[in-house]
């Protein structure tokens, strides 16, 4: 995930982006506004943690750059400023979150993934038809989580991965279990057949004399 980082200061933005990236964020770091914004118009970042008080624009004027030009961009403002009033403006601009300085680094690095983890379901909620998610070994039709074993999620990427191609058992049982695997290759087919209930459409076909190859949506 990268995250973006604006916090004018030094031993703040330290300590916070230490944490930051012991949780595994790629992090950039800017002590203005300004630059903020130029980054912005050159990357794609996954979330946005911005201080208001800041040299150049303020933090409230990046978030609504991000608001018109960057809605995917997910948004916390960290900063003293505690007022009813700048929280219901950051707010107005949509905000997804408002932490108040001094912070605990651990709840704010929890208040990151809250947001992460929410825009990701939300993101997979819109995804139509099947969506597979190598990195997390998940599978989705329409936005719903298909529950597929490891085995099933593997044969469905291998075949998926390489539409029309015919693979033989051998050949899957190699991509799937590697040179490990002892036993009879119709385990394949058992894979297959479980693998053929759980999705909505029949997109396996077997070919006969070889085994079995994906076949693209329109030819289902």
């Amino acid at each position: 995930m990268n995250i973006l980082f604006l916090e004018d200061e030094p031993a703040i933005q330290e300590v916070l982006t230490e944490y930051m990236k012991l949780q595994g964020y790629d992090v950039t770091c800017v002590q203005d506004g300004d630059r903020a914004l130029e980054l912005l118009r050159e990357h794609m970042f996954d979330m946005a943690v911005l201080d208001i008080m800041v040299p150049g624009v303020s933090g409230l004027e990046v978030l609504s750059y991000i608001k018109e030009q960057r809605p995917e961009t997910a948004t916390i403002m960290l900063t003293a400023l505690g007022d009813e009033k700048t929280q219901v403006s950051a707010f107005n601009l949509y905000a997804d979150d408002y932490v108040i300085k001094p912070v605990s680094p651990i709840i704010l690095l929890k208040r990151m993934e809250t947001i992460l983890r929410r825009v990701k379901r939300t993101e997979q909620r819109e995804e139509k038809g099947l969506v597979i998610h190598g990195d997390s070994y998940q599978a989705f039709y329409d936005g719903v989580p298909l529950e597929l074993t490891l085995s099933e999620f593997l044969l469905l990427q291998v075949l998926e991965g390489e539409p029309n191609r015919a693979f033989t058992r051998e050949q899957l049982i190699l991509r799937i279990f590697n040179e490990d695997y002892v036993g009879n290759d119709r385990i394949i087919d058992a894979h297959v057949k479980n693998l053929r209930k759980k999705l909505p459409h029949n997109y396996i076909k077997t070919v006969v004399g070889i085994g079995y190859q994906w076949l693209k949506g329109e030819e289902i």
